[in-house]
């Protein structure tokens, strides 16, 4: 008995241990995530962002607070969701112009066969791409198919052990099995952990815990925090469509956001420090530096941060 009691002990997950690396790894994780942003910011798709919606991240913070899964599971399914989505709409695109052509013979419709699809599998969709982040986080709690049933049964749904696989490989196969990609909390702990090396002034275990929670708010405020910056940007309350579309490279991206949510969480644990530099750098002028607007976008977002913690959907998870 003992024995397990230590060993469950040691498994329990303490947070982050910074300065444990050498300076050689955290220069080759930083050009490899680097990399790594750049090229997503190339390749981004027209619909980028679109399914990440507050309700949708809402819903699959909930649910992985329900089944008490680490932090880096929630960021890693929403991505998941939103590129699983997005080649879904793909292949709605696609099958557009196959379906005029089946009209025109008298067949049916396969882009309202997909779009049906969709809709009729999004929650099932969701729920397992919640299970693929907590398989990839090995070292942490893992949902496994009965748990999965008990909760779509908890919603009135009637799927079978099945079905439930079968999605699985569904998202796997649509994404080309390409499931283990950065989410920005990696970012964050890595600049983290740059940061800790250069000699930080403020401890690296609080800072980090304030990142966690502002993270989770530039995820529910997503909408908010970027047009708040896009105006701040343009100088301009009412931006261009053409200024929209431009903007997309900046909401998607990754180190920025990152970069963002460091300096808003050193403003918070620090007001006096920014102070000092709001005096030297004025915000809204435009020889601002993008991480110094991105602070400002989500500090003033920051009075909408606790009306998650007490959302009526919180109800669908705690009964």
């Amino acid at each position: 008995m003992g024995s397990r009691v230590q060993a469950a002990s040691r498994c329990r997950d303490s947070g982050p241990a910074f300065g444990e690396v050498s300076p050689e790894v955290i220069e080759a994780v930083l050009v490899r995530l680097a990399t790594e942003n750049e090229r997503h910011l190339s390749e981004l798709p027209e619909g980028a962002g679109c399914f990440k919606e507050a309700q949708i991240v809402e819903f699959v913070f909930l649910l992985s607070e329900k089944w008490r899964l680490d932090q880096a599971v929630r960021y890693q399914a929403v991505e998941l969701l939103e590129r699983f989505l997005i080649k879904q709409v793909e292949q709605i695109s696609k099958a557009s112009g196959k379906s005029t052509k089946a009209r025109e013979q008298g067949g049916g419709s396969s882009r309202s066969s997909l779009e049906d699809q969709i809709c009729n599998t999004f929650v099932l969709r969701l729920v397992s791409c919640v299970q693929l982040a907590s398989k990839l986080s090995l070292h942490y709690n893992r949902v496994n198919s009965d748990t999965a049933l008990k909760f779509l049964q908890s919603l009135k749904y009637s799927y079978t052990k099945q079905e439930l696989l079968e999605s699985e490989l569904a998202v796997l196969k649509t994404l080309h099995f390409q499931v283990n990609v950065s989410t920005p909390l990696a970012y964050v702990e890595l600049l983290l952990e740059v940061l800790g090396y250069n000699g930080c002034l403020l401890p690296t275990k609080p800072l980090h815990q304030m990142c966690i929670q502002l993270l989770d708010f530039s995820y529910l405020a997503r909408d908010a925090i970027y047009d708040t910056l896009l105006k701040i940007a343009v100088e301009n309350s009412t931006p261009s469509n053409l200024q929209v579309a431009k903007f997309l490279t900046v909401k998607e991206d990754f180190m920025l956001l990152a970069v963002g949510i460091i300096s808003t969480s050193m403003f918070v644990l620090n007001p006096g420090y920014w102070q000092q530099q709001a005096a030297a750098h004025p915000c809204g002028q435009r020889d601002d530096p993008p991480p110094w607007k991105a602070t400002v976008a989500i500090a003033e977002a920051c009075p909408a941060h606790v009306m998650w913690k007490h959302s009526p959907c919180r109800t669908v998870f705690y009964y």
